[in-house]
């Protein structure tokens, strides 16, 4: 028997150790700049970089996302923070571009792992009495730590000493110290069951129970996550190139702008109906992704900010509504599968934009890249609106016909929202 205390301590520590991880993960890219001057790599390599992190978290994904489904939650994530730990000693010691490639493998390898079993064991401990937190904090956590992550890492770099490595020495003691709380404090969640090594087949299923969700929630993911590849491959090249901010805060707050304003949009949403809340962001996104393109083109910093923030508001909103959606819908012990199956399509997403952007820019410039990549999001996202409009009225139809009738498509098994 968990007692309430325990309950509620295992919560929010694992919220924090997802704020924590995925600080890690951001952290990274205000530094690019600084290693590009120190080690006299271009574009072409710094796309390998992204790439190898993007690529790795997929592949673990498929195959070791829903074990904690069958291990158990906590042996999964005290593993997932060793390995991350792992990675930020390999950034440490650091003294060219293979080790940042290292690096970047081993944190997507720590952030595959890691990804379905906290976000489980967030829902897992959720109040009963609130349930509507854990969709909120398994959102607001990870987008607030890519926030925390770049602003602390652009702080660092442009005002402490060693800015190549004490950012990661500050998170490697907070990883440590998380990962012995973790190994004391979260209490068994789930037993052992049988079918762990079949698990470990490359895969990305989504329990029958949430597939048609999963299917209208889909384009939203791949607009969300697309637009968060993109600001965290570009967001600091867009601040020196187009705008001659020459700041590595400034590019951390690029990032911040976005993923903060999303964490924020992401618990504010927590308790509203999951599909109406995901129509409406797909409407914010879109917005504030024509708010962006708009300051590139006529290079106005303030606008681009307010473009950033209206974006992450769509960002945060629509992947809670996404998620919300698909989540109601599974048994406990399938909820780390579900999750692994979301995000392979949203980091797929975010990895795709990111190395392709990565790609584009040395040969069509950064304002055209930008201009195009942003004008596919915004399609995306009225994609999005679209298909929500398309699947409310395919199921008001069959809630109108009449009892006997033959059966087309199978009901959604959950209220309309």
């Amino acid at each position: 028997m968990i007692t309430q205390s325990r309950r509620a301590a295992g919560f929010w520590l694992v919220a924090l150790t997802s704020v924590v991880f995925l600080s890690a993960a951001s952290a990274p890219s205000p530094l690019y700049v600084v290693y590009q001057q120190q080690w006299h790599f271009g574009a072409p390599m710094l796309t390998l970089v992204f790439a190898t992190y993007a690529i790795t978290l997929l592949l673990t994904l498929l195959v070791v996302g829903g074990l904690s489904d069958f291990v158990g939650r906590r042996p999964v994530i005290v593993t997932a923070i060793a390995v991350e730990i792992v990675s930020l000693v390999v950034f440490l010691v650091a003294d060219g571009v293979t080790e940042l490639i290292i690096g970047r493998a081993l944190q997507g390898l720590a952030t595959g792992v890691g990804l379905g079993a906290l976000g489980a064991t967030i829902s897992d401990l959720a109040p009963p009495e609130r349930p509507a937190l854990a969709s909120g904090l398994n959102v607001a956590s990870p987008t607030f730590g890519l926030a925390a992550g770049a602003l602390l890492s652009g702080v660092l770099v442009e005002f402490a000493p060693r800015p190549t490595t004490l950012v990661f020495e500050v998170l490697t003691v907070l990883l440590l110290m998380l990962l012995v709380a973790c190994a004391v404090v979260l209490p068994r969640l789930t037993e052992p069951r049988p079918g762990a090594l079949a698990s470990l087949r490359p895969t990305a299923s989504v329990p029958p129970s949430a597939r048609r969700a999963f299917r209208n929630a889909l384009p939203v993911l791949v607009a969300t996550w697309s637009i968060g590849g993109l600001i965290l491959s570009l967001g600091g090249s867009l601040a020196v190139g187009v705008f001659g901010v020459n700041n590595h805060v400034i590019g951390g707050i690029v990032v911040t702008a976005m993923a903060g304003s999303g964490s924020v949009a992401a618990f504010a949403v927590r308790s509203r109906p999951a599909r109406t809340t995901m129509l409406g962001a797909s409407l914010v996104l879109a917005a504030g992704m024509a708010a962006v393109l708009v300051a590139v083109d006529i290079t106005s910093l303030p606008l681009f900010f307010v473009g950033l923030v209206v974006t992450g508001l769509g960002f945060g909103a629509g992947f809670v509504g996404a998620l919300g959606s698909v989540a109601q819908l599974v048994l406990p012990h399938e909820r780390a599968e579900l999750l692994s199956a979301v995000f392979v399509p949203s980091y797929g997403a975010f990895g795709g934009a990111a190395v392709l952007a990565g790609l584009a820019v040395p040969q069509f410039g950064l304002r055209p890249t930008t201009t195009v990549f942003g004008l596919v999001v915004i399609a995306m996202a009225l994609l999005a609106v679209g298909a929500e409009l398309l699947a409310r009225r395919a199921e008001q139809s069959e809630q109108s016909r009449p009892v006997g009738s033959p059966e087309v498509t199978p009901a959604l098994a959950t209220p309309m929202q």
